[in-house]
């Protein structure tokens, strides 16, 4: 709106032969430019929506109208997201789960190598009321008794050679499940460790753009002043005018990216609260 008022102005003073024509015909092609800029964000609203309510399906879709905001998850250390990733990704948890299994089975096998031990108890008691107990101990007495004892019993198979073939084996697939768990790890901490990188270059780029907007503000607020006061030229609004609009699209810019860098990185660690909106 300032530059259309400075437009404005100065087509007035070119008019009445009191302004510079080539200063007119560059805030012209400045305000033009910024009708096309205009034209270009409406064509991308319009594709962005049409390709939201292709992937979600709902055809009266109307996104809420709010401004653009860095997420709320602040960025830590990248051991922050390594630990979360070996606690989050399914990948991760299914080799340790794995590994796991092929240990307890490696040590089932050795197991088997060693005698079964045991201690066997037995007990027997009969009574029978109608039957005088004999309390010799050397006579015989089937229907009046009560007895008990106990045992170690030891078996041992002794087939060693298919043993220790089937410990092999459980070894072999041990140390197959331990390079899987590696693999995974690595792939997994190079997707973490690339994630976090990319946030943390839109983090560092983002703080040195709203330094840049912050001073073009100033800029664009100082060459207003001097206009209001008639020590500067209304055809002087158009480069921090200019400067101002291109930072501000950049921190724009470089909200999304780094909003969309979190996203990744939630998505690399498994965890979703990182992402904008804290989802979980």
């Amino acid at each position: 709106s300032q530059v259309r008022d400075a437009l404005a102005a100065l087509q007035t003073d070119v008019d009445n032969d009191e302004g510079d024509p080539i200063e007119l015909l560059k805030m012209q092609t400045f305000a033009a430019e910024l009708e096309v800029r205009r034209s270009e964000a409406e064509k991308f609203m319009k594709v962005a929506r049409s390709a939201l309510r292709f992937l979600t399906g709902v055809d009266n879709l109307q996104p809420r109208d709010e401004p653009l905001e860095k997420a709320a998850h602040e960025l830590g250390g990248l051991p922050k997201y390594l630990a979360a990733a070996r606690v989050y990704r399914p990948e991760v948890q299914m080799a340790r789960a794995g590994v796991a299994a092929r240990e307890a089975e490696l040590r089932l096998s050795r197991s088997q190598l060693s005698p079964d031990v045991g201690l066997a108890l037995n007990a027997n008691f009969s009574t029978a009321p109608e039957v005088a107990d004999q309390i010799n101990p050397f006579v015989n007495d089937p229907a009046n008794f009560f007895h008990y004892g106990a045992a170690l019993v030891v078996r041992w198979n002794l087939d060693v050679l298919p043993k220790v073939a089937r410990i092999d084996q459980a070894e072999a697939q041990l140390q197959e499940v331990i390079a899987l768990d590696r693999k995974a790890l690595g792939g997994v901490a190079h997707e973490v460790e690339k994630a976090y990188e990319e946030a943390l270059d839109w983090q560092k780029r983002l703080v040195a753009y709203e330094k840049a907007e912050g001073y073009a503000r100033k800029w664009l607020v100082t060459v207003q002043q001097a206009i209001d006061i008639g020590t500067m030229e209304k055809s002087d609004l158009m480069e921090p005018a200019k400067a101002y609009a291109e930072h501000r699209y950049n921190v724009l810019n470089a909200i999304m990216n780094y909003n969309m860098a979190l996203a990744q990185l939630a998505q690399a660690t498994g965890w979703d609260a990182i992402a904008p909106g804290g989802l979980r």
